[in-house]
């Protein structure tokens, strides 16, 4: 078994965590997410559950509620294509990214699976939790691929959205279960035109429909969230920009996938960042969104605050909250439930955005492991190459004992972008648990 196996599976059947970004806690790893507020006022995440470096996904889906977007609960389990809760009698394949949508009581749950004979699928459930049951495999007259969204629009009509590459839709019938192939519509947004790569979701604001998926617009990878608008849901569509892009969040990232909700009178976007120099064990994260006079929206950057406010530079900062990277550093898991800067490398670089240093800080403190040749760590504000605060010395170690270091910084106050230098013989450094400023 990969060593990285997800520590859910040491877990019970819900998680409870207060978070920012990411918003799933360390050593779990919920990606695709797909958003959907239902009529209890809370607001659901329905994605995909990474578990190695070897493979995309899992066997199994879990689902993310809040109602404040800052406490999340997670329930476990709620679908499997095989083992426990097996609901899929016809593959035992892995589950990539799911979605969900609600008619009449039954709440359906929308799989697919990347084994062609397997592919896409719906299950049902009284609440929107689950437990999911029944899994049946869906006709698309010879198109299946991966990927499904639902979108249901003002007068009823429900739609289904899959594929790569090239963009799929076609209504489905009143049953929720069935797509009436007659309908279909190949190609309305495509990678040539649109960077359209798979991960496709929809949305309808103010009379404009809007197409939200992964974006290849950037480097030839699909690290963006991208969209095109529409006056009808199934097109024609005018490619609009990128929302978020979440390049450096991982050395190796590679996809991204997502959504936009409107919660509370707020748009949100919720998208994933790589772990573990993988192009897997992906995280879901936020961040508010804003639409301009002529429906753009605006692109935002990553942060580690999310839909919250600025992180207290006084509280204890994890260092998996880091949201830009650059070099060979990475996030990973080194213990159950907890997660570190690992593998840092001379010049590497990690950014905080943004925290709130109050009326001034002076001294901070780091959770270190130092390694064999040790290093120094730079603080810096705003920008990697300017305004240092503090430089602190690790010295070397072969212990493998976990320290805390305290240096004095000049006073900081207000808010900033933090960001974290490293220096030192190019391997074995030191790793890096948490920082606290007091």
């Amino acid at each position: 078994m990969n060593r990285y196996i997800l520590i859910i599976l040491l877990l019970g059947t819900a998680i409870n965590t207060f978070a920012q970004n990411p918003i799933v806690p360390a050593g779990v790893y919920i990606a695709d997410p797909s958003a959907k507020v239902w009529n209890d006022g809370k607001l659901y995440i329905y994605g995909s559950l990474d578990e190695s470096t070897d493979y995309y996904c899992s066997w199994r889906h879990h689902v993310m509620e809040t109602n404040d977007l800052q406490n999340w609960k997670i329930t476990e389990k709620v679908f499997s294509s095989k083992g426990e809760n097996d609901q899929v009698s016809y593959s035992d394949a892995l589950l990539f990214a799911p979605d969900c949508a609600y008619k009449d009581g039954t709440w359906y749950l929308y799989y697919c699976q990347p084994d062609p004979k397997a592919a896409e699928g719906v299950a049902t459930g009284s609440s929107p939790t689950g437990p999911f049951i029944n899994g049946k495999k869906m006709e698309l007259n010879g198109m299946e691929e991966i990927d499904p969204a639902v979108f249901i629009d003002d007068d009823g009509q429900a739609y289904y959205i899959w594929g790569q590459f090239q963009a799929k839709i076609a209504k489905l019938k009143p049953n929720m279960t069935e797509i009436d192939t007659s309908s279909i519509v190949s190609g309305f947004v495509n990678e040539k035109e649109h960077f359209f790569h798979e991960g496709g979701y929809m949305v309808k604001r103010k009379d404009i429909y809007y197409f939200i998926y992964a974006d290849m617009s950037r480097a030839n990878r699909p690290t963006c969230i991208g969209y095109a608008t529409s006056d009808s849901p199934m097109g024609p569509y005018t490619y609009r920009g990128v929302i978020v892009d979440n390049s450096h969040c991982d050395p190796a990232t590679w996809n991204n996938h997502g959504s936009i909700a409107e919660y509370n009178d707020q748009w949100y976007v919720f998208y994933h960042r790589s772990t573990h120099n993988s192009r897997m064990m992906r995280k879901a994260c936020v961040e508010p969104i804003f639409f301009n006079d002529d429906g753009s929206i605006s692109e935002v950057e990553m942060t580690s605050q999310g839909a919250g406010a600025p992180l207290s530079a006084f509280d204890k900062i994890d260092a998996e909250r880091a949201c830009l990277l650059f070099g060979n550093v990475r996030i990973q898991l080194f213990e159950p439930g907890n997660e570190e800067l690992a593998e840092i490398e001379n010049d590497d670089n990690a950014a905080y955005k943004y925290i709130d240093f109050k009326e001034g800080a002076a001294k901070v403190t780091l959770r270190v492991k130092p390694l064999k040749n040790g290093g120094n760590i730079s603080i810096r504000l705003n920008q990697p190459w300017a305004n240092q605060i503090a430089w602190v010395i690790v010295p070397g170690s072969n212990t493998g004992e976990w320290q805390t270091i305290t240096a004095e910084i000049e006073k900081t106050e207000g808010i900033h972008a933090l960001w974290l230098s490293f220096y030192g013989e190019e391997k074995d450094m030191f790793e890096l648990d948490w920082l606290r400023f007091e």
